[in-house]
């Protein structure tokens, strides 16, 4: 029974980082510009979580460019301000966006 509920909560774990936070997300209109595994007008989370990897203050400089807005680093499509998202909540999708596989 151990090994089934480890196995169980192994198998949630795994796919956790791919839904933990799309309802913020969506909420937030980051899914009109951006998918999990694919590019849309921006890059694939998966994408800007492998340009980030190890990367200690990822979280901090993406909920900063969740906020202000960004371009350059993706092409030459710039990413608009998102004002209306709190710094928490940039956080929260920024360390979401960096688990996304």
């Amino acid at each position: 029974m151990k090994r089934l509920l480890s196995l169980a909560v192994l198998g949630l774990g795994l796919a956790a980082p791919a839904f933990a936070d799309l309802a913020l997300a969506t909420s937030k209109n980051c899914m009109s510009c951006h998918a999990v595994d694919r590019k849309v007008l921006g890059p694939a989370f998966k994408d800007v979580a492998a340009k980030y990897k190890g990367n200690a203050g990822a979280v901090d400089m993406l909920a900063a460019k969740i906020i202000k807005g960004g371009s350059g680093v993706w092409g030459p499509l710039a990413m608009p301000a998102n004002t209306q998202v709190s710094e928490a909540d940039a956080k929260k999708l920024a360390a979401w966006v960096l688990l996304a596989r």
